[in-house]
């Protein structure tokens, strides 16, 4: 990455689960046990992250209709009584590095009846953002980089002045495509099996702020 002090000169792309919202454990047991009762898979949630929920089905399920219908209502009664509490020093650093000119986006598959309980736990979700882009709002979820890609174009940004935030292996593929710089979460996924896959390596945003984005990150 090219060195350029000001980090206003940069945006940040942020997933949801596991990089701003410790619900990752959460979703592991909700899928995990939709894999092994339905399709006798064990680790079910390790092949399906980062996808949308229509993209699980027609991967999955394509052909039946009840069991789509019945999935749907456990994932909403399911996430309905979800903690949704942020990744250690999320929030804090969020709101640092957009004081210091940053703009953000989240990219998350998650569609719009689960940001729905985001939003009502979480008063002040939106304003972190610049941009929230939804599963609903591009084609193919990761590994495809389209979702990044989405929203560079809509912070009128490149990827040569893009951080991508990820935990999944998915997400990281996906982010390393789309061009930008890729800080991974150690969350999800323990450090040793990550490496190789992000930039740089981070366990949780606790320590860390704009200033240390702007040193150690920007001017490497």
């Amino acid at each position: 990455m090219k060195t350029m002090t000001e980090l206003s000169n940069y945006i940040a792309l942020f997933d949801l689960d596991g990089v701003v919202l410790n619900t990752e454990p959460q979703y592991t047991i909700f899928w995990d046990n939709e894999g092994k009762r339905r399709l006798d898979i064990d680790n079910f949630c390790s092949r399906i992250k980062g996808q949308t929920l229509t993209q699980i089905f027609d991967g999955y399920f394509p052909t039946d209709e009840k069991i789509r219908i019945d999935i749907t209502k456990e994932l909403d009664d399911y996430e309905q009584n979800m903690k949704f509490d942020y990744i250690d020093g999320a929030d804090h650093f969020i709101k640092d590095i957009k004081k210091h000119g940053m703009h953000i986006a989240l990219v998350t598959s998650s569609n719009n009846n689960k940001m729905e309980n985001v939003y009502r736990t979480h008063s002040e979700f939106k304003e972190l953002f610049d941009v929230i882009i939804t599963a609903d709002m591009f084609a193919h979820s990761k590994p495809d980089p389209e979702c990044f890609l989405k929203g560079m174009k809509l912070l009128q940004s490149d990827a040569a002045h893009s951080i991508v935030f990820e935990d999944s292996f998915h997400g990281l593929e996906a982010g390393k495509s789309s061009g930008a710089f890729v800080i991974g979460l150690a969350t999800t996924n323990p450090r040793h099996t990550i490496e190789g896959k992000a930039d740089y390596i981070i366990d949780n945003f606790n320590d860390i702020n704009a200033t240390w984005l702007k040193n150690t990150i920007l001017n490497k």
